[in-house]
């Protein structure tokens, strides 16, 4: 958690801030969770901490370097990229969102979804080769 708020804030003292109010937030609901996945409910709080952050102070984040994920870029060029995200499954399009626009790394996505790294990352692999089919680039 403290990963994906560090890589989407780029600021170290902010996403410790952004981290600590999280676990503040976590404890307070910790009478409604239902005893779903911890990491995938924390990085679920997490996000809406930080955009909760981002609204408040009006600004935008950049979108973390795909280095930093761990996953080849994705290269977003205009609004046709909804257009093909819309057209993919709900499960290539969630994973998709999931990396390139929410920042989540293959790791955190694990975690969230409770599968292994590797059945994830080749679930990208599948997502990104989908989203080339509809787009209509070759893809290796």
């Amino acid at each position: 958690m403290c990963g994906f708020l560090l890589r989407r804030t780029r600021d170290p003292h902010l996403a410790e801030d952004l981290a600590q109010e999280t676990f503040v937030k976590a404890t307070r609901a910790l009478l409604g969770w239902r005893g779903e996945n911890a990491a995938a409910w924390l990085l679920t709080i997490a996000r809406n901490v930080l955009v909760d952050h981002v609204r408040r102070h009006r600004h935008e984040l950049a979108l973390p370097d795909p280095d930093e994920l761990g996953v080849p870029a994705l290269h977003v060029e205009s609004l046709v990229v909804h257009d093909v995200l819309d057209r993919l499954s709900e499960q290539h399009r969630r994973l998709l969102t999931l990396v390139y626009f929410e920042g989540f790394s293959l790791v955190e996505v694990a975690a969230m979804t409770g599968k292994k790294h590797a059945t994830i990352k080749t679930a990208v692999w599948r997502a990104r080769a989908a989203f080339a089919d509809v787009y209509g680039v070759p893809h290796d």
